[in-house]
């Protein structure tokens, strides 16, 4: 999921620590040496003890065990399942058959339970007997009439009709409807009508009757009766299409490799279908028809990656197909069902935007078709586990980004996954990677699985080499293919390739939790021509291991092209590092290979950064010198940063475009060359804004040439908000003639050039515009119609505001839109108490003071109404409170 582990017994462990703790206090307390004795002991005469206050009896109920989130024991082994399903849309129903192979796992059994969640059940069969059963709105229990051994199949039917409904969610997958039916009834002109599935964590079993955990696997037959018009998809092969004389078609696919039920999938739509191949397997792109032509371009790379995870991996894609869908209104970002990927609409764009999106849809494919191997073919035997689903899926957008782009694209990757995790970490806490003690399951797609699981491979990856990284996949692979891991069986794939105990590495990173803090100081010493580096853990010994081992290089440079790399293994709480040399360094660099997952503060100064610059070889080397020195000033500085716009890695040229003197000669041609010669349109973009920032009117004529000539729409959004500095009125005569242009980056632009204009007639432009902003986006959208709305009439105020109350309280609308909408009634709310508090007219302040309170009990309606338990917490801070100036 596109959407971040544990030891059993911790407080065994924790008894151990205060055991040698107090172990080691007594020892100090009992002994004294000097360099040439052995210790002596010290003997003490203590005055005689006299208690007086009665033993209090401990309370038992602060003993108790610790959470622990067992794996599912399994009771019946799925064998297969067939499901033949028609759909009643306007009572958004799934009408189900459900054929189930089983057998009991080991022991006999004369029951079989399923998950089975808002149901109702018309028959209940084996071998055409009904069966009685026992049915609490979540399992069905089903008595057999007799017993059955493990070598004995079980075939039921069922007949039934599912009711898909949530009742929670996450942040990473908002919904857990398992079903969702999108616009079923056709009210919505401006969206189709679709129905899709998002099975994990347990949501399949809302709409099929399974064994709904991830231990659990099955091989899958599903029939699909739709309407003719439209395209379905499900996992495995399609076997065979047949029309039906009520208007209706039924298709079959067949899935003969058994995999976990959260991964089963269906989509039904009026999609665009694209055939495409990679070796002998079909690979389909389902696109809404406009997006036909760039449905290639929306799953960028698939036969490529395909080949590249196969080789790297040493394990060929080992599925029958593989298809990609794109959904509306989808509850996350995609989610790798197996041959059958599903994702939001984010991702259909045109081909003009997708040049522009900074290989965004690139990552995601990467993400998801990297599953295949890590969560499909092996999956998390529990979702404690989940990281090692998450964990190779995330490391997968580093692997493609090295393969593709460079170290330097795989590197600023690796920087904003360090970035997202730690900044998890400070806002929410830490815990295990392997967490046995999570509250609710969902709670386990954080940035722990995810982005800390993708940084330990890659320090892994660093440890052990990359010939025995990728020869211990692909044995892990080999070992556990088509079955349930935890992981211990990771560990033991590295150790029977390596030949090397790790379990030290894995108890540290997988089943502890945090990351060193480290001070690192450097110190040459003239007398004795020797550097030395003291490293210093500085973690809070109270909430993570006072000491990790972190084998890790030091690269000490004696001048540009001299380095000796220095391998060092920290293991102290502080320690220093002694190397010879013939005469004082140019740059000591800790962590030379930059793949430690670790916050690192050093005593380098200006001299160090700009030769780190010049000289050290990674991004992050260029990276860090570039963001120590941004805070600095001089000549030096300023060529630094001048030599920068013409990095190798054009994120690197971003951050100098900001920091660069624009009104020297020599940056004003050079950011003039990048406008428009630049190969990348971010660095196009950036540098029409630097120029623009100027204010200087003899710019105006570069940026109108971008905004005529230039094919990037980001550059050309650009552009218009760079003319909106230097005349407006072109600007806003620019962004009328641009209003039919479909990009999220260009309906942006617009709408805060007429924010900045003041005039509430172009409100309308905002609401034709809102839906076609996927995601993050239309927050900051409905932010800007919130500012100009607050400068309408009071009347025009409050219909509008009815307007968005009503789309905050529809449970239908995409939940981006929920909550961008809530967030822009408060940013109205804000600037209605600000206008009121300025007027001096006081008929006018108390009009808007009245709307005001409008506001807020629509605010409150939508607080009220809202069924997802992440908007409802996320909504806790909303209204606002403000204060008179």
């Amino acid at each position: 999921m596109a959407a971040f582990l544990k030891m059993k017994f911790k407080q065994n462990s924790n008894m151990k620590k205060i055991f040698f703790i107090a172990l080691t206090i007594a020892f100090a307390w009992g002994c004294k040496t000097t360099q040439k004795t052995m210790p002596t002991t010290e003997f003490r005469e203590l005055d005689t003890l006299v208690i007086s206050a009665k033993k209090e009896e401990p309370n038992p109920d602060e003993f108790k065990l610790p959470v622990y989130q067992a794996t599912a024991t399994r009771e019946m082994d799925l064998l297969h399942t067939k499901l033949d399903v028609r759909f009643d849309w306007d009572k958004e129903q799934v009408l189900g058959k459900a054929y189930l192979k089983l057998k009991p796992y080991f022991y006999p059994s004369q029951t079989v339970t399923l998950d089975a969640k808002n149901f109702e059940f018309h028959k209940v069969q084996m071998e055409g007997k009904d069966l009685k059963y026992d049915y609490d709105g979540e399992k069905i229990t089903i008595h057999l009439g007799k017993e059955f051994k493990r070598t004995e199949e079980i075939n039921l039917f069922i007949d039934y009709t599912a009711t898909p409904e949530g009742d929670g969610g996450s942040a990473a997958i908002t919904s857990d409807k398992g079903l969702y039916f999108i616009n079923p009834r056709g009210e919505d002109p401006n969206k189709p009508m679709q129905i899709w599935t998002q099975g994990e964590t347990e949501s399949n079993s809302r709409w099929f009757p399974t064994i709904d955990k991830p231990n659990e696997r099955c091989t899958q037959e599903m029939l699909i009766t739709v309407d003719d018009k439209f395209e379905t998809l499900s996992n495995g092969n399609f076997i065979s299409s047949t029309k039906n004389t009520d208007g209706t078609r039924t298709d079959y696919y067949k899935m003969d490799l058994p995999h976990a039920p959260y991964l089963f999938m269906m989509a039904i739509g009026e999609f665009a279908v694209v055939d495409d191949k990679w070796r002998d397997i079909p690979l389909k792109y389902y696109v809404e028809p406009e997006f036909k032509d760039a449905a290639k371009d929306i799953y960028p790379y698939t036969p490529e990656m395909l080949e590249f995870f196969s080789n790297i991996v040493g394990y060929d894609y080992p599925w029958p197909s593989y298809s990609q869908v794109t959904v509306r209104d989808y509850v996350s970002g995609a989610m790798e069902n197996t041959t059958g990927v599903i994702f939001g609409e984010f991702m259909q764009k045109s081909k003009e935007e997708l040049a522009d999106n900074n290989d965004q849809n690139e990552q995601i494919v990467a993400h998801e078709m990297f599953h295949h191997w890590f969560g499909d073919l092996v999956t998390c035997e529990s979702w404690s586990n989940l990281t090692l689903n998450e964990g190779f899926a995330n490391y997968s957008e580093y692997l493609w980004k090295e393969h593709k782009h460079g170290r330097d694209a795989a590197d600023a990757h690796w920087v904003q996954e360090f970035r997202g995790y730690m900044g998890s970490a400070k806002n929410q806490g830490i815990h295990d990677l392997i967490d046995f003690e999570y509250d609710n399951r969902e709670e386990m797609f954080d940035a722990h699985s995810y982005n800390k699981g993708g940084l330990i491979l890659h320090m892994l990856r660093t440890y052990v080499g990359d010939d025995a990284f990728f020869a211990a996949l692909k044995h892990y692979l080999t070992k556990n293919a088509f079955s349930d891991v935890e992981a211990h069986e990771l560990r033991l794939a590295f150790e029977d390739v390596t030949g090397e105990d790790l379990n030290w590495f894995f108890n540290q990173w997988y089943f502890d939790k945090g990351q060193p803090k480290l001070e690192v100081t450097y110190d040459y010493d003239s007398t004795n021509q020797q550097v030395n580096v003291t490293v210093e853990q500085t973690q809070d010994p109270d909430k993570m291991p006072a000491i990790f081992i972190l084998p890790t290089t030091i690269d000490i440079y004696m001048g540009p092209g001299k380095k000796m790399t220095k391998e060092v293994r920290v293991d102290q709480r502080k320690q220093t590092f002694t190397f010879d040399v013939d005469s004082k360094p140019a740059l000591v660099n800790f962590d030379g290979s930059k793949t430690l997952l670790a916050e690192v503060s050093d005593n380098k100064e200006g001299q160090d950064y700009l030769f780190q610059y010049y000289n050290a070889p990674t991004y992050r080397d260029r990276s860090e010198a570039l963001q120590a020195l941004q805070y600095m000033n001089g000549e030096e500085i300023d060529e630094v940063f001048f030599t920068a716009l013409d990095d190798t890695y054009y994120g690197l040229q971003l951050v100098a475009i900001q920091k660069v003197n624009v009104e020297t000669a020599k940056v004003i041609i050079k950011l003039k060359s990048l406008a428009a010669k630049s190969g990348k349109p971010q660095v196009r973009a950036a540098a029409l804004s630097k120029l623009a920032e100027t204010g200087n009117q003899e710019f105006a004529s570069d940026i109108k040439k971008a905004l005529a000539n230039d094919r990037s729409l980001l550059v050309k959004a650009s552009a218009l908000r760079a003319l909106q500095n230097l005349e407006p009125e072109t600007a806003l005569a620019e962004a009328k003639k641009l209003e039919d242009v479909k990009s999220s980056e260009m309906t942006e632009a617009i709408g805060e050039i007429y924010a900045n204009e003041g005039d509430p007639s172009n409100l309308g432009f905002f609401e034709s515009r809102w839906s076609d902003i996927s995601g993050f986006g239309v927050i900051s959208f409905l932010e800007t119609y919130s500012d100009l709305l607050s400068q309408a009439d009071t009347t025009t105020i409050l219909n509008k505001a009815s307007m968005l109350k009503d789309m905050g309280t529809n449970m239908d609308t995409n939940g981006w839109l929920r909550f961008a909408v809530v967030n822009g009634l408060n940013n109205l709310h804000v600037n209605l108490v600000g206008r009121a508090n300025q007027s001096e007219d006081m008929t006018l302040s108390e009009s808007l003071k009245s709307s005001d309170e409008t506001i807020k009990s629509y605010i409150e309606e939508i607080k009220t109404a809202e069924t997802n338990p992440q908007l409802k917490m996320m909504y806790g801070r909303y209204p606002s409170k403000t204060e008179k100036p």
